[in-house]
């Protein structure tokens, strides 16, 4: 099939396309079979397929697809039921996307304390190396400059500071600072791990002040790191909570799950979406729940996931010229290289393996959550495989550099 010349550039895509999936395979048009680390980037957590998801979202086709947010939407009403009841959380709004809820978090946040008689109280605090979306809002929370440069200003609002440095966060904290925002585990940073008592000061310094602990689990959340949500390992609780990716489990749907107090500004007419919480899409999300929460899934993914780890330990001391580093929680996992990331991402895609890269020069791994013992050992050997012809072209290399 011809490219298209009618999308728009703003995707630097591989010329490979997949007809249809299965589990944690992907299938391309002439029959090739891919073994999918990538999960749509933490997207499709229950693989492709799966047979529960593809019978209520057909289910729910043949009823209802949409009425708008003018009128209850059971279905919705049910999701948010369980996610409360899961969680800390005592509100939902649902969104289309993990952008979409942060932009409900930073507006909760600054209602807040609207509401709480402090309108001056609008900046957020985030973190170098953080991603929280491409709308301009997210972007500036996100504070990169190469996905701000040509867009103008920035939004203003937002005080960025340096990855787990409490001093630079306390001192960023000042009258106008409404919340704190961060992701319990850094996933297009690197998949770098938040020191669980970091966030515990965050959150001290957060009552200490009168301010809101935001947690993007947009791609942590919905059993990636082997809990229900990051933060229930963590010991912290935060006031608003994002979520997004594995909720729809491939259909789109994000959500903004906050305390009681946290969204008392929240009130009629303060903020809606069009297609937020529509019937389809609360199908999938409940099918999602279903599967996720039933008795010993989220045992599997921590057992599987350490399985994982050990493997790629191993790996990491077999292949110490290539892997620096094996981090990450639960089956959301980063290798930090020597090499060029994109090199064993296209070395692993040479083993019709697909994975993505992160920053901090990491290689992520995410699986669907679905991935059984096998299936892990066969991504192993593809890895091991890539990384010798890998570590092989990168010796070559510096021997040829030092030849007379």
């Amino acid at each position: 099939m011809a490219v298209t010349s009618h999308l728009l550039p703003t995707y630097a895509r591989v010329d490979l396309a997949f007809e249809r999936g299965e589990g944690v395979w992907l299938m391309t048009a002439s029959g090739d079979r891919y073994l999918d680390f990538t999960s749509g980037v933490a997207v499709n957590a229950l693989g492709h397929a799966h047979a529960h998801m593809v019978k209520a979202i057909t289910e729910q086709a043949q009823k209802l697809w949409h009425v708008s947010n003018l009128y209850r939407i059971p279905e919705g009403e049910r999701l948010a039921d369980r996610l409360c009841a899961a969680t800390f959380a005592d509100t939902v709004f649902f969104q289309n996307s993990g952008a979409e809820a942060i932009e409900c978090a930073i507006k909760m946040a600054r209602k807040y304390q609207s509401a709480s008689g402090k309108p001056e109280r609008y900046r957020i605090v985030t973190f170098e190396g953080a991603f929280h979306g491409r709308t301009l809002a997210a972007l500036a929370a996100t504070g990169n400059k190469k996905y701000l440069d040509g867009f103008g200003p920035p939004m203003p609002g937002f005080d960025q500071v340096p990855f787990n440095d409490l001093d630079a966060v306390k001192k960023a904290v000042g009258p106008e600072t409404s919340a704190i925002l961060i992701e319990p585990v850094m996933g297009e940073g690197g998949v770098r791990v938040v020191p669980h008592n970091f966030l515990r000061a965050l959150r001290k310094l957060c009552d200490d002040n009168g301010l809101l602990l935001i947690f993007d689990e947009i791609q942590t959340g919905v059993g990636r790191t082997g809990d229900l949500f990051a933060y229930q390992h963590t010991g912290v609780t935060p006031d608003i909570m994002t979520i997004a990716k594995a909720l729809g489990g491939g259909f789109p749907v994000g959500a903004c799950l906050a305390t009681a107090e946290a969204s008392k500004g929240m009130t009629a007419g303060t903020h809606g979406s069009t297609f937020g919480g529509n019937q389809l899409a609360m199908a999938a999300g409940n099918a999602v729940m279903d599967v996720v929460l039933a008795d010993g899934f989220l045992d599997k993914v921590k057992h599987n996931s350490l399985l994982l780890k050990q493997k790629l330990a191993e790996l990491k001391d077999r292949h110490a010229s290539v892997i620096a580093e094996v981090r990450g929680e639960g089956l959301l996992i980063g290798l930090r290289l020597v090499p060029p990331a994109s090199e064993l991402v296209d070395e692993l895609r040479a083993e019709k393996m697909i994975t993505v890269g992160a920053g901090d020069n990491v290689v992520r791994l995410l699986p669907p959550l679905i991935i059984d013992e096998d299936e892990i050992a066969e991504a192993v050997a593809r890895i091991d495989r890539a990384c010798t012809r890998l570590g092989q072209t990168h010796a070559r290399a510096a021997k040829e550099k030092v030849a007379p």
